[in-house]
């Protein structure tokens, strides 16, 4: 427990056996619950996670929003983190974050990657397309967002409640901030973190899910 809360970590992985292993060893004690969901991955990170004695969910329809929400739906803890499995988030840094979501007396943190101060971590490329998102949803929610596509979040579990969460993909990294963002009892805030190169494979098609999700956000906003 973190000052009288319960803490669970939601973790999605696909092919991640180098990354999770890293990000597990590096949780803090305090964390009551780690869940992995393992998005049918062929290889050993079902067996690594479990060895490290996280509890490993199988989502097996593949998608990121896909497994975010089978993670959801096991979570216990009265704050949940989410972080990817490959490593490039501070999985050490949880007590920086539940301080500043404690400080900030929010529903919601988004943890920022930018500035990015490992130049390895982020090609210019994704920059430029993350700065594209993060603009499109500032201008449509009216509230400045500095990473709509961060994939580390501190929040409270009974605002899921709220929320209507429908992607599969790669978009419920931003739908679930606009959910947030659109609903005045949910209070959201924004801190940065260090980024980090990742581990493993590449999974993000930066074209396709690109626009894809800039679609998304228009069709979110207006539909």
């Amino acid at each position: 427990m973190y000052k009288g809360l319960r803490i669970t970590v939601i973790i999605p992985c696909l092919n991640e056996e180098q990354g999770v292993q890293k990000v597990l060893q590096s949780l803090p004690e305090f964390v009551d619950e780690v869940i992995v969901v393992d998005n049918a991955s062929t290889d050993r990170t079902r067996e690594v996670a479990e060895s490290l004695g996280a509890t490993v969910i199988s989502e097996e329809v593949r998608g990121y929003g896909r497994s975010y929400k089978r993670g959801f739906a096991h979570a216990t803890g009265d704050i949940i983190v989410t972080l990817d499995g490959d490593h490039s988030y501070p999985a050490d840094a949880l007590s920086y974050l539940l301080e500043a979501f404690l400080h900030l007396n929010v529903d919601f943190l988004n943890a920022s990657r930018f500035p990015v101060q490992d130049a390895r971590a982020m090609s210019f490329k994704h920059k430029i397309g993350n700065l594209v998102l993060s603009l499109a949803m500032s201008l449509l929610y009216f509230k400045w967002v500095r990473d709509s596509q961060s994939g580390m979040w501190v929040f409270r579990r009974s605002i899921l409640e709220h929320m209507r969460l429908t992607s599969d993909g790669m978009a419920f990294s931003e739908e679930i901030k606009i959910e947030a963002l659109k609903n005045s009892r949910i209070r959201f805030g924004e801190i940065s973190i260090l980024y980090s190169s990742r581990l493993g494979e590449i999974k993000l098609n930066p074209w396709r899910d690109g626009f894809y999700n800039l679609w998304f956000l228009l069709k979110k906003r207006f539909v």
